[in-house]
C-alpha cells in the first residue's frame, strides 16, 4: 500500500468553484456542499481556506433553479489533471451525471486554477478564453483549460473566490480576482448574495 505521507503535496495553491441547484437526497443546497467539502478532504485534498456559500441565478438563466456556490483554496498530492479526476469522481458520487453541458447539477467542482499555470499552453488557453459564446455552450474541450477560460466573466465564481484569494492572479489577463470581480456589471456582482 502507498505511503501518502511520502507523496509530495502540490505547490501551487489549486483554487476549485463548487456550486448545486439540484438537491442530493433530499437535502438542502448547502448540506450538499457542506458535504462535499468533507468528501474533498477524505479524498486527500488539504483544504487551505473556505468560502462563504452564496444564492446566485442559474446559469445560463432559465436553465433551472437557482445555484449555491462556494469556493475553496487547496493543495493537493497530485497534478492538476489527477485532481481533477478526484473531483470529478466526487460529484460522480453525489449523482452527477454529465450528460448536457451548462445542465443542472446535484454538484459541481470546477478546477478554477493552479497557481499561475496555463494549461495546455498558452495557445490552447486563448482558443477557450477567445471561443465565440455561440459556441461556448455548445463545445467541450478535450483537456483541461487552466485557469478557467470563463472564470472572469462569472461573478458566481469570482464573489466566492474573492473571499479566500482576492490577490490570486490570473497568469494570462494579469488581474487579481477582486479587480477582475470589480470590473463586472453591477447587476452581475449583485447577483451573488451571501447566505
Amino acid at each position: 500500500m502507498e505511503n501518502k505521507l511520502k507523496r509530495p503535496i502540490h505547490e501551487s495553491l489549486q483554487l476549485v468553484a463548487l456550486g448545486a441547484n439540484v438537491p442530493a437526497d433530499g437535502e438542502t443546497l448547502q448540506h450538499t456542499l457542506i458535504e462535499a467539502v468533507k468528501a474533498i478532504a477524505r479524498m486527500g485534498f488539504s483544504i487551505r481556506a473556505v468560502s462563504r456559500f452564496f444564492q446566485t441565478p442559474c446559469f445560463p438563466v432559465g436553465a433551472g433553479p437557482d445555484y449555491v456556490n462556494a469556493a475553496l483554496a487547496l493543495r493537493s498530492p497530485w497534478d492538476p489533471s489527477q485532481s481533477l479526476a478526484h473531483l470529478h469522481a466526487i460529484e460522480a458520487d453525489f449523482g452527477r451525471e454529465r450528460t448536457q453541458r451548462w445542465g443542472q447539477r446535484t454538484l459541481d467542482l470546477d478546477l478554477i486554477a493552479v497557481g499561475d499555470m496555463i494549461l495546455p499552453d498558452a495557445t490552447g488557453f486563448d482558443a477557450w478564453y477567445a471561443l465565440d459564446p455561440a459556441l461556448q455552450a455548445k463545445a467541450a474541450p478535450d483537456c483541461l483549460i487552466l485557469p478557467h477560460p470563463r472564470l472572469q466573466d462569472r461573478a458566481f465564481v469570482l464573489a466566492p473566490l474573492a473571499d479566500i484569494a482576492p490577490d490570486w492572479r490570473h497568469p494570462v489577463l494579469g488581474q487579481s480576482v477582486s479587480a477582475m470581480l470589480s470590473r463586472l456589471p453591477p447587476d452581475n456582482i449583485a447577483s451573488a448574495t451571501p447566505i
